[in-house]
């Protein structure tokens, strides 16, 4: 009877773990020779690999453990195929869930407020750097991989294959976060308009340059009036210059975080992020931890000229050259949006959304043609008056997975191997033909995506390029991401409801920061918070005393230059020169 149970247990927990028992190297060959090609590695690499993770594994075999990520093509591929094959392979199981980006951030903060193990690995965006960081409740990765969890590193890991590195590195120059999926913000067109002799000919009498990819705001500004009120329609189809969205919810706070004051000239030069003033207005000086502030009154931009401008801007553009309804999109209802084929271009469009805008005609997508060709090319963001050489000309998000101290370790180190696993050479050339969110230089310049690159709208060349450097996510100046972040979308929402003007929502929304950074102060003088690197905040003196003086925040200028445009064929000429 003791023997029947035991064998009744032993078959229970096989089907349990859904072929947990037979993770090995023959369920590692298979998804080697079907799933995981094309490769970095050849299929003997990708083997060498496999076999270290089996190893790896052995003391995690039937563990099951909990993964947190935000919905985009990518995590869903890793949720629905990679668990699959991580479990049959290796013997655990992941539970990869997805939220929205704002529920992602809230679990984050949570779990570092109570230290509460709600999920064993985040894929969280390295706009937390700063935080984490400072907080010292995220694992420092370079410790962790030549210490404690070295037993779980991948030998094969390369992580100076990684281009998102510099963004997941801390002050003290310690790794907190591994790079799983990055996008930037770009500007996106119709090709196929833009090179229409009629239209060419109309715009340049009108405005005196030539259609083009716009370099500066004022010539997207052009073109957005040109298409909308000049133009209106294209073969019978009423057509907009502009698509944005305007929503009163946290995305629109990211809509202004992801780099939109420092496309217009906010921010002082320096990359991946200004120094001393980031593109989110608060002034760090060069070597220090310590943000100072973000007021033009305490040496920072979040409510100077250019920031004023970029808020401004926005608001203008989207109620005069948007299509209907526009105001009320959230992120994820305007970017797929121009998928109907009626807007001539976007100035803030995210590549992420590259898988939406290739599917074929029979899919809904009226913006490739009958060969599935896209009509469309993304290319550089334009910039503002206020912007200078030397500074970053856009975001890239780069959602990294991160683990926490407060998770047992061997739940830690069993997440690893799974981030590990979804960010390896034998499975990113897949994965990112699935998501189109390149993470490694190995993968951009495979033979694969140089075969494909014609039918992707420019995004191989863009990552191939050396202009992508400028592109980058929130740096280490903003002390703590999700208590900054969240206050930011309401002032905006003020805005676009006509509440307040832009001035007065900035200047709201830097006191506002003030306060916030302040309490920050207060905690880590007291009691070391963060680390010793907490807001050490300015006096406050006449704005025009830090107007006066060279860099940021930079005092008022010509906010509407003559405009300026570059053939995009040139431009895709620079970009392979590289």
């Amino acid at each position: 009877m003791k023997k029947r149970l035991m064998a009744a247990v032993a078959v229970a927990a096989m089907v349990s773990f859904g072929g947990a028992a037979y993770a090995g190297p023959s369920e590692a060959k298979k998804w080697v020779d079907s799933e995981f090609q094309p490769s970095a590695l050849s299929k003997s690499e990708q083997m060498k690999e496999m076999e270290w993770f089996i190893k790896a594994s052995e003391p995690f075999k039937g563990m099951e453990i909990n993964v947190l990520s935000e919905g985009v093509p990518t995590h869903t591929y890793e949720s629905e195929t990679l668990t699959k094959a991580f479990e049959e392979i290796t013997g655990i199981k992941v539970n990869h869930q997805i939220l929205g980006e704002g529920e992602v951030v809230q679990a984050v903060q949570t779990q570092m407020q109570t230290n509460r193990n709600l999920y064993d690995a985040y894929i969280n965006d390295s706009d937390l750097i700063g935080t984490h960081s400072r907080l010292q409740l995220a694992v420092n990765l370079t410790d962790w991989m030549a210490g404690e969890g070295k037993d779980v590193t991948n030998p094969m890991l390369d992580v100076d294959d990684f281009i998102g590195k510099s963004f997941t590195t801390g002050p003290d120059g310690k790794l907190y976060q591994l790079p799983d999926q990055q996008f930037a913000n770009l500007y996106w067109f119709r090709k196929d308009w833009f090179d229409r002799p009629d239209l060419k000919k109309q715009f340049k009498a009108r405005y005196g340059y030539e259609l083009g990819v716009p370099v500066n705001w004022s010539a997207y500004e052009d073109i957005a009036e040109f298409f909308s009120v000049y133009v209106k329609e294209i073969d019978g189809k009423k057509i907009y210059g502009h698509m944005d969205y305007g929503k009163r919810a946290p995305d629109l706070g990211w809509r202004m975080t992801d780099a939109w004051l420092s496309m217009a000239g906010a921010g002082s030069k320096g990359l991946p992020n200004g120094i001393p003033v980031d593109e989110w207005g608060i002034r760090m000086e060069a070597g220090t931890c310590n943000p100072v502030g973000a007021s033009v009154s305490r040496g920072g931009a979040a409510n100077g000229p250019a920031a004023v401008y970029a808020i401004r801007k926005w608001d203008e553009w989207l109620r005069k050259y948007a299509p209907p309804g526009a105001a009320s999109y959230d992120f994820y209802q305007s970017l797929p949006a121009l998928s109907q084929g009626n807007v001539a271009q976007q100035i803030f469009w995210y590549t992420a959304f590259t898988a939406v805008m290739v599917q074929s005609q029979s899919e809904g997508n009226n913006t490739v043609d009958a060969d599935g060709t896209p009509l469309w090319r993304m290319a550089p963001s334009p910039h503002g008056p206020y912007w200078v050489d030397g500074q970053k000309l856009g975001y890239q998000d780069a959602g990294s997975w991160t683990l926490f101290k407060s998770t047992p370790v061997d739940r830690r180190k069993a997440a690893w191997l799974y981030a590990q696993f979804v960010v390896s050479k034998t499975v990113d050339v897949r994965k990112s033909h699935v998501g189109l969110t390149f993470i490694r230089d190995s993968t951009i310049n495979h033979q694969s995506f140089t075969d494909r690159a014609p039918k992707l709208g420019g995004l191989v060349e863009f990552y191939r390029s050396p202009d992508r450097v400028m592109w980058s996510p929130t740096g280490v100046n903003v002390p703590d991401y999700p208590k900054l972040a969240q206050i930011w979308w309401q002032q905006i929402g003020d805005v676009n409801s006509g509440a307040f003007t832009p001035q007065e929502a900035m200047d709201r929304l830097a006191s506002e920061m003030y306060q916030v950074m302040a309490r920050m102060q207060a905690a880590d003088e007291a009691a070391g918070t963060y680390g010793g690197c907490g807001p050490r905040l300015n006096d406050e003196q006449d704005p025009s005393v830090w107007l006066n003086k060279p860099g940021s925040p930079k005092a008022k200028v010509n906010e509407k230059p003559q405009g300026e445009t570059i053939d995009y064929e040139e431009l895709v000429k620079r970009w392979n020169k590289g």
